[in-house]
């Protein structure tokens, strides 16, 4: 007698192996990391701004700007993952922005860049 299945007990199949037709094109390696992106280190010093008071800023996190401290979108191509950290000051005043974008307040400067692991890092260098 042959034993009757119910909707709660599955099917198994076997399915033979079947390589790919011939001409397919074979899907590109991605990186499988967790971690995020390093940025990269403009400049070992920060740098002064004049903020304007309830002006929007958009800070580089990524070190690929060509316009330090704010972004210019270069981490679309060159630091993808990273986003450039927003921010409103409530009012006018002069500030240091991170330079070498390690900081742990971003985007104001915390003095990280007076660190072994920084001082000892080499500068990025835009390629033209």
């Amino acid at each position: 007698m042959i034993p009757l299945l119910s909707k709660f007990q599955p099917r198994w199949r076997s399915l033979p192996f079947r390589p790919p037709p011939a001409g397919a094109t074979v899907a590109p390696k991605v990186r499988l990391s967790t971690a995020p992106p390093e940025p990269v280190i403009p400049s070992k010093k920060p740098i002064k701004v004049e903020l304007v008071g309830g002006k929007r800023y958009a800070w580089c996190s990524c070190g690929h700007s060509r316009k330090q401290p704010f972004c210019d979108g270069a981490h679309k191509t060159r630091a993808q993952g990273m986003t450039p950290l927003r921010f409103v000051p409530e009012k006018d005043s002069t500030v240091w922005l991170c330079g070498c974008k390690h900081t742990s307040s971003p985007p104001y400067c915390d003095g990280t860049h007076k660190q072994d692991f920084i001082v000892s890092a080499p500068l990025h260098e835009h390629a033209d």
